[in-house]
């Protein structure tokens, strides 16, 4: 070992340590998808990460989709796989498998590496506890995309009294009050927790480095942003992005203090972004 490593070790500990007491106590919500899902070591790494900031007194909640996982299964089944907006497309049949897919092998795989890795977690989705009510909602140009739902609510109750003892893992997935099922985007589904919670901060876990100005440059990410800007140019933003960026807006306006657009192929992305001064991706903030 070099003799000045153990000086950068110490100075990378003394970086983090107005961040740790920042965030000890508080609540992070963290969308979790892309290739941090799919990659296995990547897989490892950021269970490693959330069980760290439970240890250090953070009260991460993460909320994941499985889009992947969901689009493999439809293909062996011979089912269409569309999207619109961002969207998936889901008729009877795809929100029957996402539910499958999400809550019974996704989730459950999520909470066995959280545990393996030193921390006890819990499996949700929004049937548990009533804890997201939804409703149909349409696609940004009022295309009909199906079983796809939007939040009405979300029961923190069954959050708060989960998070005090372990880590709680959301599938995106809820019902309306009729008992039908609905396929929930997984960051409309992480912005609505994080306001419904006071949330301090909210990640979002994607491949991309960040909101881009030019979506064919990727050195031209967007490092700041304010809510009000992001709301302005919102009915310009097609794809991925826009759920995202649209999850960022109702978190903030809904009292968040930061939505931040991580690139979760980067290793330990989520610590880089919460303990040291370098920060990645795309950080929305309120209008001062």
């Amino acid at each position: 070992m070099s003799p000045t490593a153990p000086i950068r070790d110490v100075a990378t500990l003394l970086e983090a340590l107005p961040y740790i007491r920042e965030f000890h106590g508080k609540t992070v919500v963290i969308k979790y998808g892309g290739a941090a899902m799919v990659d296995p070591a990547l897989r490892e790494e950021f269970a490693r990460d959330v069980v760290l900031m439970k240890y250090v007194g953070i009260n991460p909640i993460v909320v994941h989709g499985g889009g992947p996982d969901i689009t493999a299964y439809m293909d062996r089944l011979g089912l269409p796989v569309e999207f619109v907006s961002g969207l998936r497309v889901s008729d009877a049949d795809t929100v029957e498998i996402a539910k499958m897919v999400l809550v019974g092998k996704v989730n459950k795989d999520i909470v066995l590496r959280l545990g393996r890795h030193g921390q006890p977690a819990v499996g949700l989705c929004g049937d548990d506890g009533m804890l997201f009510r939804a409703a149909r909602k349409a696609a940004p140009n009022g295309e009909d995309i199906g079983f796809v739902g939007s939040i009405e609510r979300v029961d923190t109750d069954v959050l708060t009294h989960i998070a005090q003892d372990y880590i709680p893992v959301i599938a995106s997935v809820g019902a309306d009050r009729d008992g039908n099922s609905y396929n929930i985007n997984a960051d409309e589904a992480a912005g609505a927790v994080a306001r419904a919670l006071g949330a301090y901060k909210v990640m979002f876990l994607t491949d991309v480095r960040g909101w881009l100005r030019d979506p064919a440059d990727q050195d031209s990410v967007i490092n700041e942003v304010t809510a009000d800007e992001v709301e302005r140019q919102l009915p310009e933003i097609a794809g991925g992005m826009r759920p995202k960026l649209a999850a960022c807006i109702e978190a903030i306006h809904g009292g968040v203090s930061s939505a931040v657009i991580v690139d979760g192929r980067v290793p330990h992305s989520l610590l880089l972004e919460l303990f040291t001064d370098a920060g990645l991706g795309t950080m929305v903030k309120p209008a001062i």
